[in-house]
């Protein structure tokens, strides 16, 4: 069947299978071995890019959805891999729990979550997904379970966290959730006038819990950078008016509208999507401030529009996500805006995130500095742009988040970040790398 990521680029004719237990994906694995296939495990299709595609074996864990226990003394629930973070906020919300750490969607399973390491709004503080996983389950080529975790199995465990399911096959994970007393975010919007105004306010505010700014890429000369910074925290019971204290964590949430179709190629261009952020920013700005939003809203604004993917026409669209080094984020991001500018190419969603230290990923993205994510529709003249876009990452020694990718090149990771190699040796070594493979992990020759 045809498959791709969330941006609809590649699309590629895959194999596909679905595992509904462990029986079934060991016979899958057995046949994969028979004939010499490699194969890669695929969630709810999140991933942007190929990560999570292979023509010659696309093993789907939707099937496993089971959430399996939870421990209220600890806050850890035990869940399989294709459980997704909805089902989680659903059953968990109501009782008083969230996710320590979550993406800018809820339709994520837990193995993809894990796979690519996830990070929110609260890396600064808190690190991403994998600090708080207790432990995993994986499936190695034999069809043998090895469970891992940050003491036992080391190495399969620093190895899976952030390893794009390279290591094996997830089946399940225990992890922790937080306490909450609401469903409700205490949230203030600061309007900054430029790239340096941003980063000062980001570095102002570093207590707060969550913090995200939206950046309209398409300004120039002194406004470069400008945002809408938004900070957020859990709202307390006290602080909620008295007419939502009966019922704190059960929340009326917006009603979901879907887009009926792909817009023509030509909907988002320089000068819709410059409108549109010049009336996003002065409309933000004049309603700067603090207030009460329910936590979907806050966590995840894009999820209320499902299938947001087809506002970019049947081309698709390139995720682009990089993370720079503190000390080089201010000339490293006001160099990639103003190409970003210049070239005339507009991304529709462009997003800054202050991250913390590096995670326990043997070649995880995170590392302490700033985080830019962007979305630019496919074309030839984007994937110049995002080449070029590359050169200014690796001049200012930043690196590449691979749950976003769809398109650099393999000696582009390896300047990158040199782990890529040594991820190389490891695979080869365990005899991992015949056995699974994405076209990405082939693309990077990972």
């Amino acid at each position: 069947m045809i498959l791709s990521g969330w941006g609809r680029y590649p699309r590629l004719d895959c194999e596909a299978r679905l595992a509904r237990d462990e029986d079934s994906l060991r016979r899958t694995l057995d046949k994969a071995a028979d004939t010499g296939r490699p194969l890669i495990a695929r969630g709810n299709g999140r991933s942007y890019g190929d990560s999570a595609l292979q023509p010659l074996g696309t093993v789907g864990m939707r099937g496993m959805n089971h959430i399996l226990g939870f421990d209220p003394a600890t806050g850890i629930v035990t869940a399989e891999a294709g459980v997704l973070l909805d089902d989680l906020i659903s059953v968990f919300l109501p009782q008083g729990w969230f996710p320590w750490v979550t993406p800018g969607t809820r339709f994520v399973t837990v193995g993809g979550m894990i796979a690519s390491d996830v990070h929110g709004k609260n890396h600064h503080r808190d690190g991403s997904f994998g600090n708080f996983v207790a432990w995993i389950d994986v499936m190695g080529p034999d069809g043998a379970v090895r469970r891992c975790s940050p003491d036992a199995e080391a190495g399969l465990f620093a190895a899976t966290v952030g390893g794009m399911g390279l290591s094996g096959v997830i089946l399940r994970a225990a992890f922790r959730l937080r306490p909450v007393e609401t469903g409700w975010i205490r949230q203030r919007t600061i309007p900054t006038a430029s790239l340096d105004a941003t980063i000062a306010a980001f570095e102002a505010n570093a207590d707060a819990t969550y913090s995200v700014a939206w950046i309209d890429c398409m300004a120039t000369g002194a406004a470069l950078g400008r945002s809408l910074l938004t900070l957020g925290e859990h709202a307390r019971i006290g602080e909620l008016p008295e007419e939502a204290r009966a019922r704190p964590l059960t929340l009326d949430l917006a009603r979901k509208r879907k887009v009926p179709l792909d817009a023509p190629g030509f909907a988002l261009n320089r000068w819709s999507v410059s409108a549109f952020n010049a009336l996003y920013y002065r409309r933000g700005a004049a309603q700067a401030g603090s207030a009460l939003v329910p936590w979907d809203s806050y966590f995840y604004p894009l999820d209320a529009l499902l299938e947001w993917n087809r506002i970019y026409g049947r081309r698709g669209f390139a995720q682009y996500q990089c993370v720079l080094p503190l000390d080089a984020s201010a000339e490293g991001l006001r160099a990639l805006l103003t190409e970003i500018s210049a070239s005339g190419r507009s991304s529709f969603l462009t997003v800054l995130k202050r991250m913390g230290p590096e995670g326990l990923g043997r070649i995880g993205f995170p590392m302490e500095g700033y985080t830019l994510a962007l979305d630019f529709p496919m074309s030839a003249g984007t994937l110049g742009l995002l080449r070029r876009l590359d050169e200014i990452v690796l001049a200012h020694g930043g690196r590449f988040y691979l749950a976003k990718d769809s398109r650099i090149a393999a000696d582009t990771l390896r300047r990158a970040d040199p782990r890529a190699a040594d991820f190389r040796s490891l695979r080869e070594e365990a005899g991992l790398s015949g056995r699974f493979a994405s076209a990405q992990s082939e693309r990077l020759i990972l």
